[in-house]
């Protein structure tokens, strides 16, 4: 390691002690004053560990008289922009919000407009919308709809594949996708290549099932526990119930609930519309929000029902289990996700999820991809 390398790793380890640690490993080098820029930045934000007073974080070292000023949330935003890569923008940020709790950062506008857009601010961001002004608001959507547009980028091509066809065992197609492999053929068709020295089947050609489009239309009804642990649910309820609602087979509904039922079914194309008008938080009432789907099912053997909640019942849990025993018995598929996030993470009401099970429910934690696999199973039957 040469003299520049060392002076280098030195000022990173000072980046990292702080400015307690100046007197011991002091900056040195060139780019002397980017690297107090960086450690000033940091010490604004890893200062909050202590307190904002400075004499509650050291007594024998009071930042004043001759010192520079504090950085302002907008000054801070702006160096953290400035002097660090993506990646650490993102942690900082994350830190600062859910650390350190540090609202104002989605309070002020001119600071929200210089955060970077990702899926763990939109779900800051859906936590305190209720106490931001209307100028800070429409900041926030537009963050929003930057993140939705990019999941639905993700995940609305493989939903498609998953549901807008069904296979077709009469044909084969050139299309080759392992969802419609077809494997009987393709060992018949194969036979020949087979090797008895190595005991193995050599694949020449490899056969595959056409798809056909569906034409009937399948009903969707899609309920979602609204309260503070299920925000993941939420939101990519929200996302899945915009793409279902574009297929011509299905008709999609969406409705969301605490203790009250909310029907968002004239915002379900758009899932920014639908994440703005979310309320998180308060008790969970599923019996009630169940016998409000209820009504909502016209045609029962052609109608598919996704609740999704963690299954702690606030309200009458002999309410929930019957009205899920009437719907099971007039013919509407129903299925539970117990998750919904990208990382399946399902924590929820076992006791419940199994009597839910014996009535005839599909209980499972599913990722988005998932959920359309088992949606498109079904109408596919």
């Amino acid at each position: 390691m040469d003299d520049r390398q060392r002076v280098e790793q030195l000022n990173k380890w000072r980046l990292m002690l702080g400015r307690y640690a100046d007197q011991q490993i002091p900056f040195g080098g060139e780019g002397g004053d980017e690297w107090l820029r960086m450690d000033k930045t940091l010490d604004y934000l890893y200062s909050h560990e202590y307190g904002e007073d400075d004499s509650v974080r050291n007594p024998k070292q009071v930042m004043g008289g001759d010192g520079d000023s504090r950085l302002t949330v907008s000054e801070w935003i702006n160096e953290v922009n400035k002097l660090f890569p993506r990646e650490t923008i993102e942690v900082l940020e994350k830190q600062a919000l859910d650390r350190y709790g540090m609202k104002e950062l989605l309070t002020d506008e001119t600071v929200l407009e210089k955060l970077e857009p990702n899926y763990e601010l939109m779900k800051l961001i859906l936590q305190v919308k209720g106490i931001m002004n209307p100028g800070v608001l429409q900041t926030a959507r537009q963050i929003i709809r930057k993140v939705v547009e990019e999941l639905l980028r993700k995940l609305e091509k493989e939903v498609r594949q998953s549901i807008e066809g069904v296979i077709d065992k009469t044909q084969s197609s050139a299309i080759r996708m392992a969802r419609n492999l077809d494997m009987k053929k393709t060992i018949l068709q194969n036979l020949k290549n087979y090797d008895k020295e190595k005991r193995r089947l050599v694949l020449e050609k490899v056969f595959f099932y056409s798809r056909t489009r569906l034409n009937a239309t399948w009903h969707v009804v899609i309920a979602v526990d609204e309260s503070g642990s299920m925000l993941d649910s939420v939101i990519h309820s929200a996302v899945m119930a915009g793409i279902f609602s574009s297929l011509p087979m299905l008709e999609t509904r969406l409705v969301i609930f605490d203790t009250n039922v909310v029907d968002l079914s004239e915002y379900v194309d758009d899932p920014v519309e639908t994440l703005m008008n979310v309320q998180l938080g308060g008790g969970t009432d599923i019996g009630k929000a169940l016998r409000y789907c209820e009504g909502l099912v016209s045609i029962p053997e052609r109608t598919i029902f996704v609740l999704v909640t963690d299954l702690y019942e606030g309200g009458d849990q002999r309410e929930m289990y019957s009205v899920t025993a009437g719907l099971i018995e007039s013919g509407v598929r129903m299925l539970i996700l117990t998750a919904l996030d990208k990382d399946v993470n399902p924590n929820y009401d076992r006791t419940a999820a199994v009597k839910m099970a014996n009535l005839g429910a599909h209980v499972a934690a599913l990722t988005p991809g998932e959920l359309a696999e088992w949606v498109g199973g079904v109408i596919n039957e």
